[in-house]
């Protein structure tokens, strides 16, 4: 198995042996930005596949190693400068610098979060009751680079309204933003779902708002790529999405084995002072809903895994441009064709899903 570095790699670190092919035993690693800063079984729709077991990755020549990251833009930074070859690509982020820097040459090339995966989180008692009532509110994100402050200014600018008024304070995660809603700090978090889950296990009372309608039939998650990576490493692109898609396959079908198969492969994530019993209970909590969100709908009319449509970028592109009120996006921006590409995605999904399934369902840990 190959060494992995330690979950806490410094970016610094990065920068000493950037230049370095990412090569080992004929195997070509291709390194994430974990926006998530911490490496946990929530990642086992593309960790699962690492494991021997499955052997998604590898067997096409591959494989994945987490590089963690404080925020997006810290993980826009490390794609331009070579530091990793793929990471997440939130629209509300990655458009506005696009326009903003020409020579930040990305491209989406797979969407892993096919439905939308965003909350609006307050205490039970509060006032709040549709996302309209966030303006001029105190608004809690786990860090001043999380796309939750751009998910509320691209639902406030849905409604037509402004968000000057508002405040973003970064309240972090678990039992720290808990503690921030239930003392009353912000009038409401706005999240991943797998971040307000963690809020709840420590026993803060949350009350669900709902999001917008036109924000929440758009998909929360995109994998970009330099654009020179297209060309250049086509092969291995279609190679690690592919194991990607196989991995979320598998791990929607058998949470319990996706979490064995990452702690497997990823040993320093397993639970520390409880039982793993204990673990897997709160991580089937947390995933609850997002390992449905890993999937597509059902009636979505694009069932190809990591699929993308003109559409939904273009609706991307009005939404970003209200919430980074710049009303010539659009023109800044281009083609809106150029943002995202399917040409990989055939390849992706040439193998038999039905077959994966089937693996997971009798799957033996």
């Amino acid at each position: 198995m190959l060494t992995r570095r330690n979950f806490g790699l410094a970016l610094g670190a990065l920068g000493l042996t950037g230049g370095l092919p990412a090569l080992a035993q004929n195997v070509r690693i291709m390194r994430v930005a974990n926006t998530a800063a911490v490496n946990d079984p929530q990642q086992c729709f593309v960790t699962a596949g690492q494991s021997p077991r499955l052997n998604f990755y590898k067997s096409g020549g591959v494989d994945v190693e987490y590089v963690n990251m404080s925020s997006m833009t810290q993980a826009l930074q490390s794609l331009r400068a070579g530091h990793v070859e793929f990471g997440p690509a939130v629209p509300g982020i990655l458009l506005p610098a696009m326009a903003k820097d020409p020579s930040l040459d990305l491209v989406s090339v797979y969407k892993w979060l096919p439905r939308n995966a965003n909350t609006i989180v307050v205490k039970p008692g509060s006032p709040i009751k549709t996302a309209a009532d966030l303006a001029g509110k105190r608004i809690g994100v786990r860090s001043q680079g999380d796309a939750g402050v751009v998910i509320t200014k691209t639902m406030l600018a849905e409604l037509g309204l402004k968000d000057d008024k508002c405040e973003y304070i970064a309240i972090g995660d678990g039992a720290p933003a808990g503690a921030a809603i239930d003392n009353e700090r912000v009038d409401a978090m706005v999240a991943f779902d797998t971040a307000t889950a963690r809020i709840e296990l420590v026993g803060t009372k949350l009350r669900y708002v709902p999001l917008t309608p036109k924000f929440a039939q758009l998909g929360s998650g995109w994998m970009c790529v330099p654009r020179k990576m297209l060309k250049d490493e086509r092969k291995n692109l279609v190679a690690l999405f592919r194991g990607i898609a196989k991995s979320t396959i598998f791990s929607n079908a058998n949470l319990d084995a996706g979490i064995d198969l990452h702690w497997s492969v990823y040993p320093e994530s397993k639970p520390k002072g409880r039982t793993e019993e204990e673990a897997r209970k709160e991580l089937a909590f947390i995933l609850k809903d997002r390992k449905n969100s890993w999937m597509r709908r059902p009636d979505d009319p694009d069932q190809r895994m990591g699929a993308s449509s003109l559409a939904e970028w273009k609706a991307n592109i009005e939404m970003a441009a209200e919430s980074s009120k710049n009303p010539k996006l659009a023109e800044e921006l281009g083609d809106p064709n150029r943002l995202f590409s399917n040409e990989l995605i055939d390849e992706i999904n040439a193998f038999d899903k039905q077959a994966i399934v089937e693996m997971a369902k009798s799957f033996k840990g």
